[in-house]
């Protein structure tokens, strides 16, 4: 006898993982199939929470809607998942010049920059833990999520309430039925692929025009504790007693290794920005799965209507996954259009 679900999610990282509590929410019947023991870029990401980035510190695309919605998701989660893994802690990036300091204090009366802005500061912090001779922005609605906690709390959630397996997902044994699939032993109306980088060999998605980046990330010790996170050119987080510091984009290399030109890549960046001796403890690397237009992907198969992807949330994931798992979780269950930017069929001819 088949066991019968409406959703079958493959792959249990930032993604899967945020559209499993989301259809949770909504009381729908699901099932997880994960491969613990394979690469995840989840597992190595740094979790920031950044709502200004790249070197031009532009405001994050539709950061006054994703930010607010994934903050009161996370809160959310770990009441549910009864665990603290959601870090509000500000963030501080070092002006470059006097004419960036007083753009910025332009910017401050801006309304779509008001809400992430907590301190124009104009000459260097007292702590002097970075080169900020021009002072620097203080962001406000930033912070981290701890992905490797989010993500064990969120499997043990799964387990608990027997919704979960662990192995590695076969395409070629699915079948198609009438308005539904079949896998193995289970039924579902949909399989929804959250499989990151194993995206790219999805027969149903080619024409997804994925471009996977790998990052680099080191782990080091800084006497004391910083009490924020650092970010120009590379970011500073302070988790769990050490320190976060990435990253690098490597198009080239997308293996799963840490090279010994991706640290020094970082060590040149991280030399430039903190002051502070330091201890380098742990070198990690991950491939995030990008798309050619670093937008997300989500929508059903221009081949079979019962696959769906939700992929391509890039080196922003933490901020964008909530927010796009409650739209994907929108258009199945309430029949809500999917936004045209992130819909998989701007990838159709």
């Amino acid at each position: 006898m088949k066991r019968a679900y409406e959703y079958i999610i493959v792959g249990q990282g930032i993604a899967g993982s945020c559209l499993a509590l989301r259809l949770f929410e909504e009381g729908r019947k699901f099932l997880v199939i994960n491969d613990s023991k394979a690469n995840c870029a989840s597992k190595v990401a740094g979790g920031l929470i950044n709502p200004i980035t790249g070197r031009k510190m532009v405001l994050t695309w539709r950061a006054n809607e994703i930010f607010p919605f994934q903050e009161n998701f996370y809160k959310k989660a770990e009441q549910i998942l009864e665990e603290t893994f959601y870090h509000q802690v500000p963030i501080y990036r070092p002006f470059v010049s006097i004419e960036e300091q007083n753009e910025w204090q332009g910017k401050s009366a801006d309304q779509n920059y008001a809400p992430f802005i907590k301190n124009i500061v104009t000459k260097s912090e007292i702590e002097n833990v970075v080169n900020d001779p021009f002072g620097g922005l203080l962001l406000n609605k930033s912070g981290y999520l701890d992905t490797d906690l989010f993500l064990k709390a969120v499997k043990k959630w799964l387990c608990k309430s027997e919704c979960a397996i662990d192995e590695k997902f076969n395409i070629d044994l699915v079948n198609f039925i009438e308005n539904g699939v079949v896998y193995k032993d289970v039924i579902a109306k949909k399989i929804i692929f959250c499989d990151g980088v194993s995206g790219v060999d999805n027969p149903y998605f080619a024409e997804v025009k994925f471009r996977p980046v790998k990052g680099e990330v080191l782990k080091i010790k800084v006497n004391p504790e910083l009490n924020k996170v650092y970010n120009r050119g590379v970011f500073i987080l302070p988790r769990n007693g050490s320190h976060t510091v990435g990253s690098n984009y490597n198009h080239n290399d997308l293996t799963w290794e840490p090279t010994e030109k991706g640290k020094q890549e970082i060590e040149i960046k991280l030399k430039a920005l903190l002051v502070k001796p330091y201890q380098i403890i742990n070198h990690k690397a991950g491939v995030r799965p990008s798309v050619s237009d670093r937008r997300p992907v989500l929508g059903e198969s221009c081949k079979k209507e019962q696959l769906v992807i939700f992929n391509g949330l890039g080196t922003k994931g933490v901020s964008l996954a909530p927010f796009f798992a409650n739209q994907l979780v929108n258009w199945m269950c309430n029949g809500k259009e999917i936004d045209k930017e992130v819909n998989v069929k701007r990838f159709f001819s």
